[in-house]
């Protein structure tokens, strides 16, 4: 085969390891390629095979650099890894029959581990088998990197040259150029012009018969001469055109700016010649370039000031913000004052005056009405419950209980009661669409949502009218999503809709507002709706209302869908229908109100219990850390004595892993209570509460896993 090194490369190579195989079984088709390939005194590649096994010869080695001779044998796609679709392009082409031909083709190549940018000819041919069919890719690969980047920086030079020729000319139109010179480079004769000499303080004799370059370059400013000296010399080496400014000492012993343009004109084989070239006056041009400096150094200064002035007035702006907000806060008490304040005097005068009144006839012996004033008294406070758990749920600080819930059978199931609530003059339809999915929420605050919905819709018809409840399965995009201020995704909703008056859309934007209402004073706090926003945005979900005056109005809650089966809905039984205690168990109540204290102790001894009482958190966490049997804690969330009910909790579990919890609490105090959400064994109950439920509690929680 011949070649020179690379032929002896090839013919000891292991052509087994490769698709090829061994030399000795190549076609005469490859062997013929190969052949004139090693022989060719141009680079060449060989690509044989669908994989494009690569041959090159002597020429070629030197092109492929540090990658020889690993390329050798290797597959095209591996050996030149950078640049693979392209060689991929080539040899589908190539095997397809066809020819590519590129000039000055621009490629990044690793020939020697780093990225490098290089130009080639390129002209791919295929190679035919004994059968006439393309078996292989020949290339013929000419680099034209060096006289491509000399193009380029001739380019480059021709363009600054013509821009320092387009600068002279308008120099010599203004009246700038101040000097000329010429240098003979070969017998180093530097001569110049009159008002060269006179620019740098040389005498205009001197300056005819020919100069050293010291002699020019001595009136130049200390620190602009390196720089000088330098520059000249880079021009004299590479040739092309000069342009440097520096400041050079006049006559008159003052430093002047200056710009020196020329060119420095070589012989064809790179020899410098000549270098003649002008000196322009730049004390002008530096002046206004000062000034410009000047002006945008005053515009900065002006656009610091200018923040820090943005800045203060965004600080005023954020305090007028916040008085604001204090006064929407103290208009906010007001309207509490009018609302809420109204039906709680009234709740209590119930309260206290069937209180009053069971002890006037108690001590008259007339025992026969006491059950009257007794039931008086326990609505008046449920009522005064409710309006707690109304302010808790809008802040959205009330701890839920959520469940899989049927939103379908929890409808129905108090569609009596809502018949009842709303009158016969008001017409009710429910309609419950079929397959609708469950949803995870508190089952008691979903009813207590629809009740509020059916009592707005019945005050928004005094003169009767239609009250409808339609559930439905929606799946929102991320558009429909969006419009409601949601995620995309699956969701149930429950609509109330009724035929009255409508709302105007300033009365729309402020619905959800805490204690706005249109009601007069007295007759609504302002908090209904306010609970349902709280409790449906914490359980994940949206409030929506569609409404146009006249045309009456849809209240819609969007509430996510929970991927399980419902669970059903109790009722809470009767306290003597509570199952008794079991033999032995006991319970621990901590709670700062001896009041409470003794009433829960009554109520757990009434149904076998053994109860313990506690102060306060430290003589809780005690009786947790001693011996005695403990099978429910009971604890007030709010404690005194720098333990509350959460953290007694926490620790007693460490001692009694798996304790059940109940906290009992005026205030749903999320932050401890956590985020809302109860950890598995722990159950809240929001005082006050009915003495059946929480009997029903205490028998679930302890009979729990």
């Amino acid at each position: 085969m011949g070649g020179g090194e690379v032929g002896e490369l090839v013919r000891a190579l292991d052509w087994g390891a490769t698709s090829l195989g061994p030399i000795e079984t190549w076609a005469q088709s490859l062997r013929t390629a190969v052949a004139m390939t090693l022989l060719s005194p141009v680079p060449i590649v060989l690509l044989w095979g669908e994989d494009g096994v690569m041959i090159y010869n002597d020429a070629y080695s030197g092109f492929a650099g540090g990658r020889h001779p690993r390329l050798l044998g290797s597959k095209v796609r591996e050996g030149w890894s950078e640049v693979a679709d392209f060689n991929d392009n080539v040899m589908k082409v190539g095997l397809a029959g066809g020819t590519l031909a590129y000039k000055d083709q621009e490629l990044t190549l690793h020939r020697y581990g780093v990225p490098e940018q290089v130009w080639m000819n390129l002209d791919y041919s295929p190679v035919l088998d004994e059968a006439g069919h393309p078996a292989g890719v020949i290339a013929i690969v000419v680099e034209t990197t060096e006289r491509v980047l000399a193009e380029r920086r001739l380019r480059e030079s021709e363009a600054v040259a013509r821009e320092n020729i387009e600068r002279v000319q308008l120099a010599l139109s203004a009246g700038a150029i101040i000097g000329t010179w010429v240098w003979e480079l070969p017998t180093n004769r530097f001569t110049v012009d009159e008002g060269f000499a006179r620019n740098f303080g040389l005498d205009p004799a001197l300056g005819r018969d020919g100069l050293s370059l010291e002699q020019v370059v001595a009136t130049v400013h200390p620190d602009d001469k390196p720089g000088l000296i330098q520059a000249i010399k880079d021009v004299i080496k590479r040739g092309g055109s000069y342009a440097h400014q520096y400041r050079v000492r006049r006559a008159n012993g003052h430093y002047h700016w200056i710009e020196a343009n020329g060119r420095v004109d070589c012989a064809p084989d790179g020899t410098p010649l000549r270098f003649p070239g002008v000196l322009l006056d730049m004390d002008d041009t530096r002046a206004v370039e000062a000034e410009r400096d000047r002006a945008n150094a005053e515009l900065r200064a002006l656009a610091e000031t200018l923040e820090l002035r943005v800045a203060e007035r965004t600080a005023e702006l954020m305090a007028a913000e916040e008085a604001l907000r204090q006064s929407q806060k103290m208009e906010a008490v007001g309207q509490l004052t009018g609302g809420l304040a109204h039906d709680f005097n009234n709740l209590l005068a119930g309260i206290s005056g069937s209180l009053e009144l069971l002890q006037t006839r108690m001590n008259q012996g007339r025992l026969t009405e006491l059950d009257r004033y007794i039931n008086a008294a326990q609505g008046a406070a449920k009522r005064a419950a409710a309006l707690t758990h109304r302010l808790l749920a809008f802040s959205r600080r009330q701890t839920l209980d959520p469940k899989p819930t049927d939103v379908n059978r929890l409808v129905a199931g108090m569609e009596d009661l809502v018949r009842r609530t709303i009158g016969p003059e008001i017409a009710l339809e429910v309609v419950g669409a079929s397959g609708l999915w469950a949803t995870l929420v508190d089952p008691s605050q979903l009813e207590n949502a629809v009740l509020n919905l059916c009592i707005n819709a019945r005050d928004a018809m005094p003169d009767g009218g239609r009250i409808t409840i339609e559930t439905a399965n929606k799946w929102l995009d991320h558009h429909a999503a969006k419009e409601r201020d949601l995620e995309p995704g699956q969701y149930l909703s429950l609509c109330v809709s009724d035929t009255g008056m409508g709302m105007t859309p300033d009365v729309i934007s402020k619905a959800f507002e805490p204690f706005f209402t249109t009601k007069p004073i007295g007759q609504g706090t302002g908090l209904g709706l306010s609970m349902i926003y709280g409790f449906v945005r914490q359980s994940g979900g949206q409030v929506r209302i569609y409404s146009e005056v006249g045309d009456g109005t849809t209240m819609c809650l969007y509430l996510p869908r929970h991927y399980g089966p419902a669970e059903g809905t109790a009722a809470i039984p009767d306290l003597s229908e509570v199952p008794r205690a079991e033999q032995g168990q006991t319970v621990l109540i901590v709670d700062d109100e001896p009041t409470v204290r003794m009433l829960v102790t009554e109520v757990l001894e009434d149904l076998g219990y053994t109860a313990i009482e506690a102060a306060d958190g430290v003589a809780g966490l005690k009786v947790l850390q001693s011996d005695v049997r403990i099978d429910l804690l009971i604890t007030d969330v709010g404690l005194p004595g720098g333990m509350n009910g959460r953290q007694m909790a926490d620790a007693g579990r460490v001692v009694r892993p798996g304790l059940k919890v109940m906290f009992i609490t005026g205030y749903a105090e999320n932050a401890v209570i956590g985020n809302g959400h109860l950890e598995p064994g722990m159950a809240v109950l929001t005082k006050p509460f009915v003495m059946e439920a929480f009997a029903s509690r205490i028998r679930d929680l302890i009979a729990g896993p």
